[in-house]
């Protein structure tokens, strides 16, 4: 399991990694929530996000309000903050937090808290029944397709490589990793079977097609800034 420790006090991320590292987990250390964000959009999703509010620029909560809404991310976030009233708890947990600690906190309660909520989310945590990318819209649950509210005719493959590209945003997928993941019943499929749905897709996307990306040598993923 890894943990995401986004906190822009250098010696509490030192703590804290020390600590879970000690008790069997991964860390990765961010000291802003930019930084973290760029993090997971690049498809670097930890297991859990332990995120301080006060943050320079970005704050904890826009963070977690983006991941949520923005990105579909489902995350666990535990935020950790100075900041305890009522109303701060209220925020937090609109914002899509999973749980709250007050500073300063024991690295016991620390630990107690990762592993309850890890143990909450393991069987919760589903995929976005939407997924939003700029004016790119996709309903998993409905398999279809909008942009900018018009909707786009796919295929059944096509609308399949755009989902598995945009649930897995700046991920890059080699031919191989497509039709490994999307034509395992197939016998034998072409590598050029790929670029040609790829193709399709990108003349049906309209303003959206240079989301789709070909890195050369590399393979596809799709690409957003918003």
């Amino acid at each position: 399991m890894e943990i995401m420790i986004v906190d822009d006090e250098a010696d509490i991320r030192e703590i804290l990694a020390f600590n879970l590292s000690a008790a069997g987990y991964s860390t990765i250390e961010c000291g802003t929530a930019e930084a973290a964000l760029t993090q997971i959009r690049k498809g670097h999703v930890p297991d859990l996000l332990l995120l301080d509010i006060m943050l320079p620029g970005m704050s904890g909560f826009k963070l977690s309000d983006t991941l949520r809404k923005v990105d579909g991310c489902g995350v666990p976030i535990i935020f950790l903050t100075a900041r305890g009233s009522e109303n701060d708890l209220l925020t937090g947990f609109s914002a899509g937090g999973d749980d709250y600690i007050c500073k300063p906190f024991s690295i016991n309660e620390v630990l107690a808290r990762v592993k309850a909520v890890l143990k909450r989310c393991s069987g919760e945590r589903t995929a976005p029944s939407t997924i939003v990318l700029g004016s790119l819209s996709i309903d998993t649950s409905l398999k279809t397709v909008s942009v900018d509210g018009a909707p786009v005719q796919l295929s059944k493959k096509e609308y399949e490589i755009l989902q598995l590209l945009c649930s897995n945003r700046g991920r890059t997928f080699s031919r191989a990793d497509l039709i490994g993941e999307l034509w395992k019943d197939a016998p034998y499929v072409l590598e050029r079977t790929v670029d040609v749905h790829i193709a399709r897709i990108r003349a049906k996307l309209g303003p959206c097609r240079d989301m789709l990306v070909n890195r050369s040598g590399f393979g596809y993923s799709i690409e957003c800034n918003e």
